[in-house]
């Protein structure tokens, strides 16, 4: 990830996400409002995921005093971790915020998907580390969405400390070789999670 809290949209996104910037608006892109509101919010089945991050470059702390406490998931360069958010991942799926490459590495805290995906466009700038020259403003190859933080752990929960955890055998984290950066958490080894971690939850959404 080359994280920069919600950045200003390039202008060839024209305003079709105008109104993320705008308090208390939420935006559905045009692309997903069918699918979406086919789906009652009441009745539709919840994914949890988890999102991995290193905190050198983007920290949960750094999450936390974002504005909002948001922004947007770039970076991801992965087929599958791309298709977990660009086909699967919905407003208000509870996400994981997973430490790697730390020491130790570890779940840190909760946030929630806060807008559907979009056209990554780290991937259109030359100067950016993300850039493919083969993603195109009119033919995007890589998608982001945005998560806002809902809380932090006051107990981190180190990968070794997960692996002696019953219930959570055969999390997708802990399987070897498992190296998605985007990965979905099954319901029952998310509420272990949070139970385990202790949020200290910021305010009530």
């Amino acid at each position: 990830m080359n994280k920069v809290p919600l950045p200003a949209r390039p202008k060839y996104w024209h305003d079709q996400r105008a109104s993320l910037n705008r308090p208390g608006t939420r935006h559905v892109p045009p692309r997903t409002i069918t699918a979406y509101s086919m789906v009652s919010k009441l009745t539709r089945i919840i994914s949890h995921w988890l999102l991995k991050t290193e905190p050198d470059v983007f920290s949960i702390s750094d999450l936390a005093a974002a504005p909002n406490r948001s922004t947007c998931w770039d970076g991801v360069r992965n087929y599958q971790a791309r298709n977990f958010m660009r086909d699967q991942m919905r407003v208000g799926d509870p996400v994981l915020v997973y430490h790697s490459n730390a020491n130790p590495s570890a779940v840190v805290g909760i946030a929630h998907v806060s807008a559907l995906a979009y056209p990554d466009f780290t991937a259109f700038d030359p100067k950016d580390p993300h850039y493919d020259s083969k993603s195109k403003v009119e033919t995007p190859r890589w998608f982001m969405v945005d998560i806002q933080l809902d809380s932090i752990f006051q107990q981190e929960l180190s990968l070794q400390a997960l692996r002696e955890v019953k219930g959570l055998e055969a999390m997708e984290l802990l399987r070897k070789g498992s190296r998605l950066s985007v990965q979905p958490v099954r319901r029952e080894e998310f509420q272990i999670i949070r139970k385990l971690g202790k949020p200290k939850n910021f305010a009530t959404r």
